[in-house]
Parts: structure tokens; C-alpha cells; sequence
């Protein structure tokens, strides 16, 4: 059954249905606004009062327009659906959303517990049409929900995203606002969740214009964060902006969720709340999730009507520590015991839940929380993009323990998650990459870059590509031939093999999941048990060359999901082999 959706929203530029456009801004700093039509053609824009701004003009779909303000500066309109050529600095068009006509409107979403999730950068893919051609194979290798990284209009043709000036508005350099919602559309034909990583916490350097009109959008209190002044979501024009801006990603393009970029930088937990409800509200039918990025482990934020899940940095930190022996930056805080922060995660969440981690307490207790409020991972795009060159675990661990992690990420009862060309192991680099126009910005990038990793990781200012140039984003393209390598070949098989188990054995029991506890093995092995409904799931895994002593015994009658013959024998023999994960179920008792 075919459809059609939109989103109405109180400003911007809103198709009336007889012909003409009704344009609103909020200009609180702005004691008069103009809109400038088409080529040129102004008009006085309405002082409604409390710093609003409104035209109602003849304009049908596809006209361009900008907001004039003091000495004819020139803006676009923040919440555009659409940005004409010239880059963020250009005019906005008027769009209508209900011109796509969905193939799948009747599509509601699957429960959260089904969740396999694959992060992906939509230019490094192809646009949207290139992701939509990647997606038959993700459905074959057993992923239910693809997530984009932001996709907000950024200056220039290649960006992180994070970057994003224009919140409402698909980036022209991936495609069509048609072509997003037709790779949504097509997704949901195959079953698979659609999630879309957006940004609320600051805007891009270039081509933020609401300083000039706006200016108590930002915080002049309280801590900024890394990218200037904090965003005043308190206060209600601001906080329902961005509101807005999630009802329209969910409505309008019919995601299936967002995942908020780090939110511990709005400090302000009771907005995120208001969110998430404001959200369910207007949820119906459909089944809508949230995730977090939170470096504060605010624990309070998830659970039944909040946030469905966060990202858990504490899970990858500690793993990778062991794969690794990375121990500089922030991997230093992991490296004391390592075995038993990865414990903690796999019996209680986080592992820091208000313990001081470098003299600041950190974390909520997290004991409480089902393990599906938990997305864990082995890479992402920050994990490996924040390496000053990028180096994906492919080509930093031992591809035997990287079999082990893998059986530890994909079969115990926490949401997985895979980083694009993950699953054939790609050793491409991911890079950090943008494409700014302007020479001073694109200086700062450049050196602030090589300064971050001046004396991190043993990398000198030579060694750090350049964020600007082309070949940094050329070079973090996963290259899909290695796929059909022998190695490749063997990660996928795995990576396959897994999911098929989750897939058959965890998911109709995942609801129930809870933990009954998991303890260190040693300095590099460990022991996990949840209940699973009728069953009890018990995993044991060793990231060390030696073996390691167990005196937990799998009984006679337990289901083995993963693991080598002879490595199971030697467990009922009290011995946990080398370098692996042995995964099984037991009927309760």
C-alpha cells in the first residue's frame, strides 16, 4: 500500500495548499526580516512577536528563497527541507514532502530486541542510492537495522557530518531528499530498521548564521562544549526545534529511530527526557527508538519510555585494551584491570557507574537496566576515525582473538553493532575528512589535527593525513573486493554463522534476558551467565595465549552455539583453551 507523509512544522517554509508558502523565522535579535522570492523579488516579513517572523507569499515547490536581515545580510533558512546549489551559504527551496509516493507505508517497525545493527557513512557507500544497493546483503548476512551517519547539510562535498549546519536538510553531495526516502522505503521492504545519527548538541564552524539573528539559541552560562557555546535547549523556541527536527526525520522520512550524538554536551538531562517523550507520544502504531551517545553513563535516561539503548564506550574500551595493548589517550583509564571492567559490562552495564575515572566521578549505577539498553561494538566511527591514522582492528589485533571478540559481541544478549566492511574484515583506514572552502578553516583543521596527535600514539605532525584533502576521504571508502578474499571470506562465513545463532537461538528469548553475573578468569579470561526465558546462556572466553583454569562444568544436555570441538572438551576438563569464546545454552532447571 502506497502513502505519503509530512511533518508540519510551526516555521520554515510550509506549503498552504492554495498556491502559497508560509515562511516563518524565529529572529529574536531582529527587529525586521525581509524575504527575498526567486531572483530577487523582497517582502516585509511579520512581526508576530516573542522574535517571530512571518510571510504567507505565492511560491510553489521548487522556489528558491533566503531571509534578508540588518545591512542585506544574506541567510538561508535553518529549518530548510533542501538547499539550492551553493553550498550552506545558498538559498533554501521550497519543498513539497508529500510529493514521495512510500511503496511500504503500512511498514511499523520491529521491536528493539531484534536490533543487529550496521553504522555506515552514507558518502563513503555511495550516497543514498549506493546504500540502498548494499542492502539485499546486509538483510542475507543478518543485519535488521542500518545506521546513518549524519546526513544534515555540511559545507563542502565530504564531512563527517558532524559538521551539519542545516539540521532539516538531506546533504545534496549524498543525493535527493527522494533518494533518502527511497532508500528508507526500500529497507523496510526487506524488513530492516532505518536509524539516522543526528546532532543536537552544536552546529558546524561554517555557515551557522543564527549568532547573527538568534543569538539566544546559545547558552552565555554554564560549561561550553567542544565546539563553542553550549545549545540553550532549555529555553522552549530552541528546545522545540530540535524536537521538531526528530518528528520530522521520524514522519516525514519515516526512520525508525535516532541515535543522539553525544548529549552529555546539552547538560541537560530533563530536555532529553521531555524528548524521548514528546517522541513515544507521537509514535502510534509505530515502533520508534532512541539511542544515546552519553559519556556521562547517565543510567536514569534509559529504560521502558526513555532511551531505548546507549552506545558503550566502557565495553569497547576495555575489549580493545586486550586486543590491543593500546593503552595511550583514553585508553589509559582501561588499563588497569581490563578483564574486570569487561566483566562488570557483561554483569551490570558500565563499567564505571559513579566511580572517579581520571579524579571526576563517572557513570549511574546501571546494575538495574536490561542488557538491550546497551549498544556494544568491537569498532566505530569514532574508534577508528579518532586515530590519528585511522587503523581499523583488522590490522591491529590478531585475527584469532578478533574470532573470539566477535563470538563475545554477537552472542550475548547486549544489541551488537558493526562498523561498515566490518563484516569481510576490511582494512581500509576510516579518516577523519571534510572539505572546507575557507583557507583559515581549513588550516585550523589541519593543524589542530596534527597537534591532537603530535605526541599520541607515536605519530608525528608528518604521519597525520590531511583532513582536507580528497585523499583522506578516497582512501576510507571500504573497498568490497576484499570481501571476496580468503580472508574476507572467512570473516563473512563467521560473521554469518554468528547472527545465524543469535538469530535462531538468543532472539525469541532476548525480552527476558537478565544477567546472573560474570567473573574474571584470570588477568585475560572470563565466565558470563544470563537467564534467557526457559534457558540459561553461558559464555566463556579467553583473549590470552595461555590457558586459563574454570571450574564452571556445561551440563550434559547444554546446546553448543560456538565453539571448537576440542576446546569444549578440554573446559569439561576445566581448562578454558587459548584465544577463544565457547558460547552455550542450558535448559533451566
Amino acid at each position: 500500500m502506497s502513502g505519503h507523509f509530512r511533518h508540519a512544522m510551526p516555521y520554515g517554509a510550509e506549503l498552504q495548499g492554495d498556491g502559497n508558502t508560509r515562511f516563518r523565522l524565529w529572529a529574536p535579535d531582529a527587529a525586521r526580516v525581509q524575504l527575498e522570492i526567486g531572483e530577487g523579488a523582497r517582502h516585509a516579513m511579520r512581526a508576530l512577536g516573542d522574535g517571530w517572523h512571518q510571510c504567507v507569499h505565492e511560491a510553489p515547490a521548487g522556489t528558491p528563497y533566503r531571509y534578508i536581515l540588518r545591512d542585506g545580510l544574506s541567510v538561508p533558512d535553518p529549518a530548510s527541507r533542501l538547499q539550492q546549489a551553493g553550498d550552506v551559504h545558498g538559498a533554501s527551496l521550497v519543498v513539497d514532502p508529500a510529493a514521495y509516493d512510500w511503496q511500504h507505508a503500512l511498514w511499523k517497525g520491529r521491536p528493539w530486541r531484534e536490533a543487529v545493527v550496521y553504522e555506515l557513512h552514507v558518502g563513503a557507500c555511495g550516497g543514498f542510492r549506493g546504500v540502498q544497493s548494499m542492502l539485499p546483503g546486509l538483510h542475507a548476512l543478518g543485519v535488521t537495522a542500518i545506521e546513518l551517519m549524519p546526513v544534515a547539510q555540511f559545507p563542502g562535498r565530504r564531512n563527517w557530518g558532524y559538521d551539519g549546519v542545516l539540521p532539516f536538510a538531506p546533504a545534496g553531495a549524498y543525493g535527493t531528499p527522494e533518494e533518502l526516502k527511497a532508500l528508507v522505503d526500500a529497507a523496510h521492504g526487506l524488513g530492516l530498521m532505518m536509524i539516522l545519527d543526528v546532532v543536537y548538541n552544536h552546529f558546524g564552524p561554517d555557515g551557522n548564521y543564527l549568532g547573527e539573528y538568534a543569538s539566544p539559541f546559545f547558552r552565555s552560562d554554564g560549561p561550553p562544549t567542544p565546539w563553542g557555546a553550549a545549545i540553550d535547549v532549555a529555553r522552549p523556541p530552541v528546545g522545540d526545534f530540535f524536537v521538531h527536527n526528530a518528528l520530522y526525520w521520524l514522519q516525514e522520512y519515516r526512520f525508525d529511530g535516532l541515535r543522539l550524538d553525544a548529549v552529555h554536551a546539552l547538560h541537560d538531562p530533563s530536555w532529553l527526557l521531555s524528548l524521548a517523550a514528546r517522541v513515544r507520544a507521537a509514535a502510534g502504531e509505530r515502533q520508534l527508538h532512541l539511542l544515546l551517545e552519553n559519556e556521562a553513563n547517565q543510567a536514569h535516561l534509559l529504560g521502558p519510555d526513555r532511551f531505548d539503548a546507549q552506545w558503550n564506550d566502557d565495553f569497547h574500551n576495555a575489549l580493545h585494551v586486550l586486543l590491543t595493548g593500546e593503552t595511550a589517550g583514553y585508553y589509559g583509564a582501561y588499563a588497569e584491570d581490563p578483564i574486570g571492567k569487561l566483566v562488570r559490562c557483561l554483569a551490570e552495564g558500565f563499567a564505571w557507574q559513579g566511580e572517579p575515572m581520571r579524579g571526576t566521578p563517572r557513570g549511574e549505577p546501571s546494575a538495574g537496566l536490561s542488557p538491550l539498553c546497551f549498544v556494544d561494538f568491537l569498532q566505530n566511527h569514532d574508534q577508528v576515525g579518532n586515530r590519528a591514522l585511522g587503523e581499523r582492528l583488522t590490522v591491529l589485533a590478531d585475527p584469532k582473538l578478533l574470532e573470539a571478540a566477535y563470538a563475545l559481541l554477537l552472542l550475548t544478549p547486549t544489541v551488537p553493532m558493526l562498523f561498515m566492511g566490518e563484516e569481510w574484515g576490511s582494512r581500509a583506514p576510516f579518516l577523519f575528512f571534510a572539505d572546507h572552502q575557507n583557507e583559515a578553516l581549513r588550516t585550523a583543521v589541519r593543524e589542530g589535527r596534527r597537534k591532537e596527535f603530535a605526541e599520541f600514539e607515536g605519530h608525528g605532525k608528518a604521519d597525520v593525513p590531511d583532513p582536507n584533502a580528497r585523499s583522506s576521504f578516497e582512501r576510507s571508502r571500504p573497498d568490497p573486493h576484499e570481501a571476496a578474499t580468503p580472508a574476507g571470506i572467512a570473516r563473512l562465513t563467521l560473521i554469518r554463522l554468528l547472527l545465524s545463532q543469535r538469530r535462531q537461538y538468543l532472539l525469541p528469548r532476548l525480552q527476558q534476558a537478565r544477567p546472573l553475573g560474570a567473573r574474571a578468569l584470570g588477568a585475560r579470561a572470563l565466565d558470563a551467565r544470563w537467564q534467557l526465558g526457559d534457558a540459561r546462556l553461558h559464555v566463556y572466553c579467553n583473549l590470552g595465549r595461555n590457558t586459563a583454569a574454570v571450574d564452571a562444568r556445561a551440563t550434559a544436555d547444554a546446546r553448543w552455539l560456538h565453539g571448537e570441538a576440542s576446546a569444549i572438551a578440554a573446559l569439561a576438563e576445566g581448562r578454558l583453551a587459548p584465544t577463544c569464546t565457547l558460547v552455550c545454552l542450558e535448559p533451566s532447571a
